[in-house]
């Protein structure tokens, strides 16, 4: 098999849903050959203090493990700078963090951005703005009509990102789809959205930013990368030449998985080269 070239987009147990250590992720980075390697553990900045800084004593609050965010992202920034010594000579890891929802804390998000430790920024929209994170709705319980007004307010806050957010490229630009149609089997016409999505990429490409094909859809239900390929080729089409491709493995046992897909797919948009990045300046490899 073809050599993994690259994965721009893995988690550690930095990021509370993920299972194995930085190291152990380093090691088998290291095992399979990458030439670039880049971990980039959760900060959803709205997250960013402990759960009783927002809520107090309630116990009912959803995915409370992930609040305190930005201690475990300052602590893998940390490791990841002692790893990048320790592993020098035998893998190149890029020092990044997936940063989430910085349009709702832009002050954290400003704090984050501006760790001059960092090398790589995925920008992320995991939930709309007072609404819990695309994982824990009930999209059993909802009309057509309200999916398509939560994934227009999704695609609408996630332009707001693009134009504002110290971001390096837009992570999985549609991650609600994993649920909405890969585990709840409903329906949705992205191309509904192609006017926000232009704009998306456009506004991207005028600052200079890129998007990642997300390999995780390609071994979960949804069985298509995010966003898949019609999305990557409108990208390539309006001008976009910066991509990165990650397998957002959250476990050693999927670190890599996806790349030759993805990689494929990138040429097949009319690709050449995917990226990576050294202190926020894209890198190109010829794939």
């Amino acid at each position: 098999m073809e050599k993994i070239l690259l994965d721009m987009h893995t988690h550690s147990s930095f990021s509370p849903d993920a299972e194995d250590s930085a190291e152990a992720m380093c090691l088998r980075a290291a095992e399979l050959g990458l030439s670039v390697f880049a971990l980039t553990d959760h900060c959803d900045v709205n997250f960013w203090y402990p759960a009783e800084h927002y809520f107090g004593d309630r116990e009912d609050v959803t995915d409370a493990m992930m609040y305190g965010a930005g201690k475990y992202a300052l602590d893998s920034i940390a490791e990841q700078v002692i790893l990048r010594e320790k592993f020098r000579g035998k893998l190149d890891i890029i020092v990044g963090v997936e940063m989430g929802q910085p349009m709702q804390d832009k002050e954290r998000a400003a704090e984050l951005s501006n760790d001059e430790r960092l090398d790589f920024i995925i920008g992320s929209h995991h939930m709309n703005a007072g609404v819990d994170d695309f994982y824990y709705l009930d999209y059993s319980k909802m009309t057509d009509s309200e999916i398509d007004a939560l994934l227009k307010d999704c695609f609408l806050q996630t332009l707001d990102m693009c134009r504002f957010a110290d971001i390096d490229v837009l992570g999985h630009l549609t991650y609600p789809l994993r649920y909405i149609c890969g585990e709840h089997g409903r329906k949705v016409d992205i191309s509904s959205y192609d006017e926000i999505i232009r704009e998306i990429f456009k506004t991207l490409i005028s600052r200079g930013k890129g998007i990642e094909i997300n390999t995780s859809g390609l071994r979960q239900k949804y069985g298509r990368t995010f966003p898949d390929f019609e999305t990557v080729k409108l990208y390539r089409e309006l001008g976009g030449e910066i991509l990165t491709i990650g397998s957002d493995a959250h476990k050693t046992a999927d670190l890599g998985k996806g790349i030759h897909e993805g990689i494929e797919l990138a040429k097949a948009a009319g690709f050449e080269y995917s990226a990576y990045f050294k202190r926020h300046e894209p890198q190109f490899l010829k794939m």
